[in-house]
């Protein structure tokens, strides 16, 4: 069995670390190459960062900003927001990125997904997908593009076998009902998604003790799982969360 991620996400605004609840209500929460920093000396596998405002306000992630992370941290980081393009993903991965994410772009222009992959391979090529739940589809969820902004109309379940389908090395899947409230991941929108793809699944929003993570990577049959509020603040170490997973028979890395 492949041992379990533990990712630390990074919303980027205007070059600072932001968070908020539901997507909104954002705040300063520190400088992202410090904590990026930081977060690679304490122990966390991987790094997300996301410039929630590149899409909507049309700009493109600062590559300055990814190469002064690339040189602080040497533990994989991805980068996402505004990558509308080969060429957009090409300098950010030139600039040190280890894989890109793509969202709303993949949604409105798949073959995205697609050429990304056949430049890059696919494991540098991450889907992200936001829902909300919608008894109207299938599997229960809905996609939201745009930053959650948007409901695009678009079973969650499809999109994810689709973004497979055409390239992603991995989904990163967040629950926006769940996101920044600390009442634990969807898990049965993780188990859904999970049981149908083959891909890595990365679960996103909810996560509010440690007991969350053991239950997605359990029940929801997440491969890896990200937080930002709890690593943060502190609210949970990640040396003790692994020392946890361990101990109740979830394989994680040292």
């Amino acid at each position: 069995m492949l041992a379990k991620r533990i990712i630390a996400c990074l919303d980027i605004k205007d070059g600072r670390t932001v968070k908020g609840i539901n997507f909104l209500n954002i705040k300063d929460a520190g400088d992202a190459v410090e904590m990026a920093r930081r977060y690679s000396e304490l122990g966390i596998d991987e790094l997300v960062f996301l410039d929630i405002s590149a899409t909507n306000e049309k700009r493109k992630t600062l590559c300055t900003l990814v190469s002064q992370i690339a040189e602080h941290i040497n533990i994989p980081f991805t980068v996402g927001g505004g990558i509308s393009s080969l060429s957009d993903a090409a300098l950010l991965i030139k600039s040190g990125a280890d894989k890109i994410s793509i969202n709303t772009a993949a949604v409105n222009n798949p073959d995205l997904i697609t050429s990304i992959a056949s430049n890059f391979g696919s494991q540098a090529v991450v889907v992200a997908i936001d829902v909300k739940k919608n008894e109207a589809m299938p599997s229960g969820y809905e996609v939201c593009i745009n930053g959650g902004k948007t409901p695009a109309g678009i079973d969650a379940l499809v999109w994810a076998k689709d973004a497979e389908k055409r390239g992603a090395g991995e989904i990163l899947l967040t629950s926006m009902d769940r996101d920044g409230t600390k009442n634990g991941f969807d898990v049965d929108l993780n188990r859904i998604i999970s049981s149908n793809i083959y891909i890595p699944l990365i679960a996103s929003g909810g996560a509010g003790k440690m007991e969350d993570f053991l239950t997605v990577f359990t029940s929801g049959k997440a491969d890896a799982a990200l937080a930002a509020s709890v690593f943060h603040y502190h609210e949970i170490d990640i040396r003790q969360l692994k020392l946890y997973l361990s101990s109740n028979g979830v394989s994680v890395r040292s």
